[in-house]
């Protein structure tokens, strides 16, 4: 039986109960994070728990929880759940507002956050090697999402319509491009191109979750290597004529695109900057 934490006990996941009543269930009135790791090291933890942290704050979530108290709780479901799960977990973190005894759109007061955890098996690190690579398929749509993506919010509604999108249309993926008709993001994660060498992705705003691994990738570009890396607006017609299309977020890391819209990305094979990024991001990622 898998041990969960909720609201400062761990226990077993079959012993677990939220009221119907708490927001999170109501309204998706919280945040959440994904960290994953690899035989016990964790991947971006601190940039993580501050991206958690800025969520609760734009949604006046006083939860108590400092990054040290986060590393102990998420260290020992690790530690419960490695003998039956293996070495390659990811642990959920989310914090709703908490339960209330009436269903109101405003705040509640006098109510306290329910913070739930839990652990779960991931697939092995992504490996620099364009054989084993694992490619996607994408689509391209309109971004109808409300304006404020960059916050982690638990009302994942419109990413999930969106992402149901490209699965009707036999892709693993969707690109989103806003009404300047420029990129965004995808339902479920960043996006990078390249072009005669140089790798660009989407300024941070409004529009697009701050991604820890788009983060972690620039920062490990940017200190190892020669590549020429830019945030900056990308159309539609750069991204259909690119080189190389990645998609970056914590399960996948950097997920090399072959096909979109039904048509080959550049040769229709994964990429030799690709293929650098990547070395790169897994010899740092733990730095």
């Amino acid at each position: 039986m898998n041990t969960v934490f909720l609201n400062g006990q761990f226990m077993a996941a079959s012993e677990a109960k939220i009221s119907p009543m708490d927001r999170g269930f109501l309204f998706g009135d919280g945040i959440y994070e994904v960290i994953p790791s690899y035989h016990g090291r964790f991947v971006g933890f601190t940039p993580h728990i501050s991206r958690l942290h800025a969520g609760l704050a734009a949604l006046s979530i006083e939860h108590g929880m400092t990054e040290p108290a986060w590393r102990a709780l998420c260290d020992k479901l690790l530690e419960a759940n490695r003998p039956t799960l293996g070495d390659n977990l990811a642990v959920y973190i989310q914090v709703s507002r908490g339960t209330d005894s009436k269903r109101n759109h405003a705040f509640p007061t006098g109510v306290s956050p329910t913070i739930f955890a839990y652990a779960f098996a991931i697939a092995a690190a992504p490996i620099p090697d364009k054989a084993k690579a694992t490619s996607y398929a994408v689509i391209t749509g309109n971004d109808l999402r409300w304006q404020r993506c960059h916050i982690k919010s638990t009302s994942l509604l419109g990413n999930v319509l969106h992402y149901q999108q490209g699965v009707e249309q036999g892709a693993q993926e969707i690109l989103l491009f806003d009404r300047e008709g420029n990129l965004t993001e995808g339902a479920a994660v960043n996006v990078f191109i390249v072009k005669n060498g140089e790798i660009a992705t989407p300024p941070l705003s409004h529009k697009l979750l701050p991604g820890i691994t788009r983060l972690l990738l620039l920062q490990i570009l940017r200190q190892h290597s020669q590549l020429n890396v830019i945030e900056r607006d990308i159309s539609y017609d750069e991204v259909v004529a690119a080189d190389e299309i990645w998609l970056t977020s914590s399960s996948k890391e950097i997920a090399p695109v072959l096909q979109i819209n039904g048509k080959p990305v550049g040769d229709g094979k994964v990429g030799d900057i690709w293929l650098k990024a990547q070395q790169l991001f897994s010899a740092h990622k733990y730095d």
